[in-house]
């Protein structure tokens, strides 16, 4: 994968990062070239190895034909969201750590499903938060559409695949319950 000067990029639980220059360093006897980024929302810098852009999850930020399956899948249903809050926020995790977008919209939508539930610990709002503020700034600085309206968009696909997946459980549960009282 070849990145650019100029180029914005997501970097994994960060965001969007604008790439400022490729450095070499030397790391004991090896010289290396590095990605220098700036992280848009803090403006922090970042130096990523370029050997190792691609297995940290560093990534050309969403096209136009992305977006469309980004919509699509932000609507749509989702697996159950698991009830042991270890392994809940396990995957939380490695999803957004995995700097894909589509896992985050994945981790946005349970944990809006399970806030409509119950109310989320301090740490599930976090990463709520955390999965909406990465796509959001991935989609703004990719230039398709202004914050507050993307922000509106996305809650409502979100609030879409949330309605549907209660009418799946629901579903589920009278299926269930029609197959126990057959037999």
């Amino acid at each position: 994968m070849e990145l650019s000067v100029g180029q914005k990029v997501a970097y994994p639980n960060q965001g969007v990062c604008m790439i400022e220059d490729i450095e070499k360093k030397t790391i004991g006897d090896n010289q290396m070239k590095f990605y220098a980024l700036r992280v848009l929302s803090d403006n922090s810098t970042i130096f990523v190895p370029m050997a190792n852009a691609e297995a940290v999850g560093l990534r050309p930020i969403i096209g136009d034909r992305q977006y469309e399956n980004l919509l699509n899948h932000l609507s749509s249903d989702f697996e159950d969201v698991s009830d042991d809050w270890k392994v809940r926020s396990r995957e939380f995790n490695e999803k957004l750590q995995s700097g894909d977008i589509f896992e985050a919209a994945d981790v946005l939508k349970k944990l809006t499903f399970l806030s409509g539930e119950k109310k989320l610990s301090f740490r599930e709002q976090s990463l709520l938060e955390k999965a909406k503020f990465l796509i959001v700034s991935e989609l703004r600085s990719a230039e398709l559409g202004n914050e507050k309206k993307l922000e509106r968009k996305i809650d409502k696909l979100v609030e879409d695949a949330c309605c549907n997946h209660h009418v799946e459980e629901e579903e589920d549960i009278a299926e269930a319950a029609l197959t126990a009282t057959s037999h």
